[in-house]
């Protein structure tokens, strides 16, 4: 049987693989195939907006992968939820858009010797993914595949959280993304005319057509095949047949934080006392592969609301069947959007240079996969540090590719991670009391008004904090032999491989993570390809004047 063979190989549809088969496929004479480990995104829950929560909360369309006991965090394992779909986690996330802190970017050229991902050099892409719907300026793009769109905020709760915020003595941002990060203000969304815009809709769906583009869903990758110190392709299994093709040009891993280097294992790249204790013979001793694991943890502030304006009511049957049909209909009402419509960045303590904690807010108290509710009208503030100190791993269970592997996360499990919490905490208490939520404020529901001590704090948040979903940094970037891959992605070692996710971060952005990946994925595209990159575009960012001697 002859084998098949492409140009590239993609592993992977999420929020970089769809955007690198676009990418790449541009050039006719280029071939190239997409495995999907997942089905595609058939599912109304998938493609309506605030039912994010059912392809979230179980394995569907999802890894739905579990951490080992955390140590830092009452020995429980935290749920990671990863996409297993068309589109990857772009197809199940809560659709924030969200880039992060210039100054993210200008650390990465900074500290991981970088030089051509700095703000200048990352800001370009950001732009030509996007299509924004207040229009193109200085730091926002228009006509590109991402539709990014601003919440209507007609629940009067959005602006009082704004408006508090202010009250409280933080800045009002329009634009969390463009000029000023820090502050309080509307939040941005991944959605077009009331429905989720994954990459599978912006980058795939146009261009399935395309004679050269091959796409096979349900496609578990087993390992990248290594002859001679170069990939040559990859073994998959396809409805339980065992298939390899080969690539003449590269295979490009696109599985995440969790999946990539979970492969790069199983293929013989990575620590090597790791590999061989469960029998696979080393190709490549590269001891970082699966270390520097980063994620944002996250607690949900929560109160009791005065007024029955909440999306409490929308949990009842009846009403869910209204907000169905509606918006089956006519794409819009409350099914339309994601409910996180208005959020904040701000700074912790005063000599903090950029924010460190960020907001989420909605109207209504319930955990994010919607598995717990209060029994009544309510509203929270999800709100969680930006950069932790705590570092993880990703381990192999065991050398088959269907056994899931070992993360650990290790939250909160430094002082200074425990500090930022408790800060948050704080911090959120004093912006609910401002008078702009007088009229809705009941009691305090969580934490309770009951935990107020330092040990009170960190007990509460081991019992109740959760993922904020952001896993990264497991395959890190840099210009050192330390790091996994190079600054374009090539892993170290291996010729014709490359990691493209949000694993090659080296420290993971102040924020969530969907757009900075799929940022990542439009760079990486121009670099695979041979292509010059974009002109650098150098535009000011905020930093409050008196950072380094006032919180606010």
């Amino acid at each position: 049987m002859t084998t098949q063979t492409f140009d590239y190989i993609i592993v992977g549809s999420g929020s970089a693989g769809a955007v690198l088969a676009n990418r790449l496929s541009e050039d006719p004479d280029v071939s190239v195939l997409l495995l999907e480990a997942g089905p595609m995104d058939r599912s109304l829950w998938i493609h309506m907006p605030s039912a994010f929560a059912k392809p979230l909360a179980n394995d569907r369309y999802n890894w739905y992968y579990h951490s080992e006991p955390e140590p830092f965090m009452d020995q429980r394992r935290m749920y990671c939820p990863r996409g297993r779909v068309l589109g990857g986690s772009s197809s199940i996330n809560g659709m924030a858009y969200v880039r992060g802190h210039a100054l993210d970017y200008e650390h990465w050229a900074a500290d991981f010797d970088l030089p051509d991902w700095r703000y200048r050099d990352v800001l370009p892409y950001f732009k030509r993914a996007e299509d924004f719907d207040q229009g193109g300026n200085d730091y926002h793009g228009q006509g590109g595949p991402l539709h990014v769109t601003t919440g209507p905020m007609r629940n009067p709760l959005y602006r009082a959280f704004v408006d508090a915020g202010v009250a409280a003595g933080y800045p009002y941002t329009a634009d969390m993304n463009g000029y000023q990060q820090e502050g309080f203000g509307p939040m941005f969304m991944t959605t077009r005319r009331g429905q989720r815009w994954s990459t599978a809709n912006a980058y795939l769906r146009p261009v399935l057509s395309r004679p050269n583009l091959h796409l096979c869903v349900r496609a578990l990758t087993e390992r990248v095949v290594l002859e001679d110190g170069r990939a040559t392709g990859v073994t998959f299994r396809h409805r339980s047949v065992r298939q390899t093709v080969r690539a003449e040009r590269e295979v490009l891993l696109c599985g995440g934080a969790i999946n990539s280097p979970q492969l790069l294992m199983l293929s013989g790249i990575g620590p090597a006392d790791h590999l061989r204790g469960h029998g696979i013979d080393v190709a490549v001793d590269s001891p970082g592969v699966g270390r520097n694991l980063q994620d944002h943890l996250e607690v949900y502030v929560q109160y009791a609301c005065r007024q029955p304006i909440t999306l409490y009511s929308a949990l009842k049957p009846w009403n869910q069947a209204l907000i169905g049909a509606e918006w089956l209909l006519l794409r819009r009402g409350l099914g339309a959007t994601n409910h996180f419509e208005s959020g904040g960045f701000i700074r912790s303590e005063a000599g903090v240079r950029q924010p460190d904690l960020q907001y989420h807010f909605l109207p209504m108290a319930i955990t994010y996969d919607g598995s717990a509710t209060a029994e009544t009208h309510g509203f929270q503030a999800h709100v969680g540090p930006m950069r932790p100190e705590s570092r993880g791993s990703v381990t192999l269970a065991g050398p088959e590719p269907d056994q899931a592997p070992r993360i650990l996360f290790n939250y909160m499990g430094t002082e200074r991670d425990r500090h930022e919490m408790r800060e948050a905490i704080r911090l959120t208490r004093e912006v609910i009391a401002q008078s702009p939520f007088d009229d809705f404020r009941g009691e305090e529901l969580g934490p309770g008004p009951a935990v107020q001590s330092d040990a009170e704090l960190d007990a509460w948040v081991r019992q109740h904090g959760e993922s904020a979903y952001h896993p990264s940094g497991t395959c890190r970037m840099g210009g050192g032999e330390a790091s996994v891959v190079d600054g374009a992605a090539r892993v170290r070692g291996v010729e014709g491989l490359r990691v493209v996710d949000a694993s090659v971060m080296p420290r993971i952005t102040s924020g969530n993570l969907n757009a900075p990946t799929i940022m990542l994925a439009e760079k990486l595209a121009d670099t695979i390809r041979g292509r010059a990159p974009l002109p650098a575009e150098d535009h000011p960012w905020y930093e409050a004047p008196n950072w380094e001697t006032s919180q606010r």
